[in-house]
């Protein structure tokens, strides 16, 4: 059984460290490349919006590795509609790299490596950030519903390392995210549920959900985070396409959620 955490409670920073406690991450991250941390910023909006990653969260992963005398920790995405230090100025990551003496980087300005996925059920070629290739990545992204993928969670993050983002778009997205992931798959996934976004992943509303998600695969991070927002993973299709890559499985009845069940916190988002 694949094991995803569920936590609920007050401190973002907090339920983090006890999210990624709760399903080992020590074991994931102990290698000698440097960790990853890519959070979502789409653009530059505040977290309270449901649009972008809370900080706090971002923080309780940097705490984990840190106090876990783990490699160098950055903190990495390309932004896609605005700056991306703009954005992580909006969202307080510049605060939480300080506290930490961790680095941020912008991953549009990075050297990008053309790589081609094995077998690809899509995209046939794609230009991914060195960073994230030499990396151990923790994807961080929001929990919050997307207009033409459903839901927007680990998998789909990593479309933030890539260039030119709009190529994504080009054929099926669903087939395109399954084949990024091949190349660049999460080695853990922690999602911020703490205000999440319904309707729209640039421009929907805000949920209240108090929630921090980890696991260490993603594929299952985001069945159970489909799951908590009422969105079957089934209608999910990069989750299905993904499971065919053999990046995870989106099966519940193959993932043990430990902490709180998806049913005591789920709620129905509006698509």
């Amino acid at each position: 059984m694949v094991k995803v955490s569920i936590v609920k409670g007050v401190n973002p920073q907090d339920m983090t460290v006890k999210a990624l406690d709760m399903i080992g991450a020590n074991d994931v991250l102990a290698s000698d490349k440097t960790i990853l941390i890519k959070p979502n910023y789409i653009n530059a909006k505040h977290p309270s919006t449901g649009i972008t990653t809370d900080s706090r969260i971002i923080e309780g992963v940097v705490k984990y590795i840190k106090q876990s005398a783990l490699n160098k920790v950055i903190i990495g995405e390309g932004c896609g509609l605005s700056d991306t230090f703009r954005a992580y100025k909006v969202a307080g990551v510049d605060d939480v790299a300080k506290r930490w003496s961790v680095d941020t980087v912008d991953l549009n300005k990075d050297e990008f490596i053309e790589c081609e996925p094995v077998n690809p059920l899509g995209l046939k070629r794609v230009k991914i950030a060195k960073t994230a290739l030499e990396s151990t990545i923790v994807s961080v992204p929001k929990l919050k519903i997307h207009a033409s993928a459903g839901v927007t969670l680990s998998i789909k993050n990593m479309m933030g390392v890539m260039s030119p983002k709009g190529s994504m778009h080009r054929g099926s997205l669903s087939k395109n995210i399954a084949d990024l992931a091949s190349l660049v798959k999460p080695s853990l996934a922690v999602v911020d549920g703490i205000i999440a976004a319904e309707r729209h992943e640039t421009s929907g509303s805000p949920v209240e959900m108090n929630l921090v998600l980890a696991g260490r695969d993603p594929v299952a991070v985001d069945a159970v985070g489909a799951a908590v927002m009422g969105v079957p993973p089934r209608s999910v299709k990069h989750l299905i396409y993904a499971e065919q890559r053999g990046l995870g499985t989106y099966d519940l009845g193959q993932i043990e959620v430990v902490g709180e069940p998806i049913e005591d916190v789920k709620k129905i988002f509006r698509r």
